[in-house]
């Protein structure tokens, strides 16, 4: 039977589905992308790094001559095997489960998605590797049953080949549908192509998908549940173009990174603004930035803030967290070193940073009065929300830094990079700066807002979490951000499987050169 047979989806109607049961295929009729390449690609960089992406990249020629003209299965074949021999399978999981649902989520098709979501029990049939789709069609498209192919293992290493009954193609799939739902026919059939044929037909209704090149994919907002945290290293979609185009840039970009991180680690922070702008980083800066107060200079004058402390306490700067470089390019932009607080960083931040912090112990009273002791000495930055977030949302903000001055400034942080993510959570911290500073033209930008009204601060009777929320609510509204309740542990469970806590080995604490907060 082929696909010309079956209606398009557009007429399939939406109406009345609760207790129906719907099967998908996933490229070209779930996602409005008919090709996985860039899916591969993202399992290949994330998992196993550009040498591994420049073999795969090598391989798909092979692959799309063996997919166009001999063998949908066997160019399958290649691609698994090219992005994912050798690898841990806990690796591909974990790239399955952080990565890929941001750029899945971003092509989702508007038709199929209006037939799939009015369905009560959804199942998803695709030829691709099962442990790559099944968390985002789970978790995000509300997916009860995932049937895809399945990779060959030994020894928990992926072998790059498949096992039985291989890849889910035409008669497989059909197979794949006989075996899960056995006598019961499914009421609707969604594909795309010919080798879906086989499947469709076992379905009481079947529609196709046709291929359009104007199809907007659906908003994120509007999926069942919203994108919240993310990790990987690439901000786009590794198309075949952008793949070439990461692998030869990456050679230039590591130098170039080491050039920017050498210049904001070893020039007078009164010169790292414009020496950033000639190494193509942009730094911009909006509202007026407070005067400096120190103890040995409490009342700078000229003192355009006449509203600001009288007494030796130092400014403290409330920033949003995009990356660990928030308190450099603060520093930046104020022209003068800010000192941070930070939980944990890598060794290698350490030593290329040109700022000074403090490693805190996530004991509430010995914090307290650590952070206390510092705004003695100066003005200091903390990013409340302990770790970052990409999306535009704030996590919760830890209401510790009310209590402890009424000094309070909000900073509104946000970047912009083109090619690489400055953040990671399942990978190693100490790249952070690198990758962040390989982007061709990575862009900061600085919003100082108003300090604190002494009668919403803590010194005014708030309490520190009324305080905390309104300064929250406040940078939110600045960038456009939703504000949420997630925490660190939050993003880290559902990124990395765990709590985010990094155990030291020494709980003393001192002032260390890092790279952030």
């Amino acid at each position: 039977m082929g696909s010309a047979t079956f209606p398009t989806v557009n007429k399939c109607d939406s109406i009345g589905r609760e207790k129906h049961t719907v099967v998908a295929d996933m490229d070209g009729t779930l996602l409005i992308g008919r090709s996985s390449f860039p899916y591969f690609a993202l399992v290949a960089f994330e998992a196993g790094g550009v040498l591994r992406l420049l073999f795969y990249v090598l391989a798909s020629p092979i692959a799309a001559i063996l997919y166009y003209f001999i063998s949908e299965s066997a160019g399958i074949q290649v691609l698994v095997f090219a992005s994912m021999a050798g690898m841990k399978v806990s690796s591909i999981e974990s790239v399955a489960r952080a990565v890929l649902p941001k750029f899945y989520a971003s092509d989702v098709h508007p038709e199929t998605w209006r037939v799939f979501s009015s369905c009560g029990r959804r199942c998803v049939l695709t030829a691709n590797p099962r442990v790559m789709v099944e968390p985002f069609l789970k978790e995000f498209l509300g997916a009860d049953m995932v049937l895809g192919t399945e990779i060959a293992s030994y020894m928990g290493r992926a072998t790059g080949l498949v096992g039985k009954p291989g890849i889910l193609v035409g008669m497989k799939k059909a197979e794949a549908l006989k075996k899960a739902f056995g006598e019961d026919k499914p009421d609707v059939g969604l594909g795309d192509r010919h080798t879906d044929a086989p499947f469709m037909a076992l379905c009481k209704e079947g529609y196709i998908v046709l291929p359009k090149s104007n199809v907007k994919a659906v908003q994120t907002e509007k999926l069942p549940k919203p994108i919240i945290f993310h990790d990987g290293r690439l901000v786009q979609k590794p198309t075949p173009l952008i793949a070439l185009l990461t692998i030869l840039w990456i050679p230039i970009a590591f130098p170039l990174a080491c050039l920017r991180i050498a210049a904001g680690a070893l020039l007078p922070m009164h010169i790292v603004y414009h020496a950033f702008w000639a190494l193509g980083v942009r730094v911009i800066v909006k509202g007026t930035p407070p005067p400096q107060v120190t103890k040995s200079n409490p009342n700078p004058s000229p003192n355009p803030y006449p509203n600001y402390n009288d007494n030796s306490s130092g400014v403290l700067f409330i920033c949003s967290h995009r990356t660990l470089l928030d308190p450099i390019f603060l520093s930046a932009a104020l022209r003068r070193p800010i000192p941070a607080v930070t939980y944990s960083v890598s060794r290698l931040s350490e030593l290329i940073s040109p700022i000074k912090t403090v490693r805190l112990s996530r004991d509430r009273a010995t914090d307290a009065a650590m952070i206390k002791k510092l705004l003695q000495e100066g003005d200091l930055a903390i990013c409340p929300e302990g770790t970052t977030c990409r999306e535009p949302f704030l996590l919760r903000f830890s209401a510790l830094f009310a209590e402890l001055t009424d000094e309070l400034v909000p900073v509104a942080m946000v970047n912009r990079m083109s090619m690489f993510h400055g953040t990671t959570a399942r990978g190693w911290k100490g790249m952070d700066p690198f990758y962040f500073f390989m982007n061709p033209s990575p862009t900061y930008e600085v919003t100082f807002l108003n300090k604190l009204p002494k009668e919403l601060t803590c010194g005014s009777g708030n309490s520190s979490h009324d305080v905390a929320n309104y300064i929250q609510r406040v940078i939110a509204s600045t960038l456009s951000y939703e504000c949420t309740g997630f925490t660190r542990k939050d993003k880290y469970r559902a990124l990395a499987g765990n709590d985010g806590v990094v155990v030291e080995k020494s709980h003393v604490l001192k002032a260390n050169k890092v790279m952030g907060c």
